[in-house]
């Protein structure tokens, strides 16, 4: 297999910029070049960049993603490394859950009590213009 950029943008449903935003960063190794100095890859780049679209789908940051990519080239490794990594993602996603049910139901409170009126009654505008008039922490 010997691709072009756009092939592989196609194969792996990344974009064109983003990947060559992620050889710049690092997480794609330089492209072999043709004389005619165009990218070509090969499997292992199609691998690699589908590891990477689908940690970035997960949620993953780059950094987690670049520890994630070297661990997973010591295959005999232990993998309590990888293991803390999703575990802290996992805590972090937990956190943002939790923030946006209180968004929620904050949400559902202020457009409950909208009594439909006018802007100078209109209950929605009172609790953003003053947030101690919130029930939920939404910060």
């Amino acid at each position: 297999m010997n691709l072009a950029i756009g092939d592989l943008s196609q194969r792996t449903q990344v974009k064109v910029p983003t990947i060559r935003y992620y050889e710049q960063i690092g997480l794609l190794a330089p492209p072999v070049r043709t004389e005619g100095k165009q990218r070509r890859y090969g499997p292992p780049e199609v691998k690699r960049l589908n590891f990477i679209r689908h940690a970035r789908e997960l949620g993953f940051e780059i950094d987690e993603i670049r520890q994630l990519l070297t661990l997973s080239e010591e295959p005999q490794a232990s993998c309590h490394e990888a293991d803390s990594i999703a575990r802290h993602h996992l805590d972090e996603i937990e956190q943002r859950i939790a923030k946006l049910e209180a968004l929620r139901a904050e949400l559902h409170r202020m457009v409950g009590e909208c009594g439909h009126g006018r802007i100078c009654e209109c209950r929605i505008i009172e609790v953003i213009a003053d947030h101690t008039q919130c029930e939920h922490e939404t910060h």
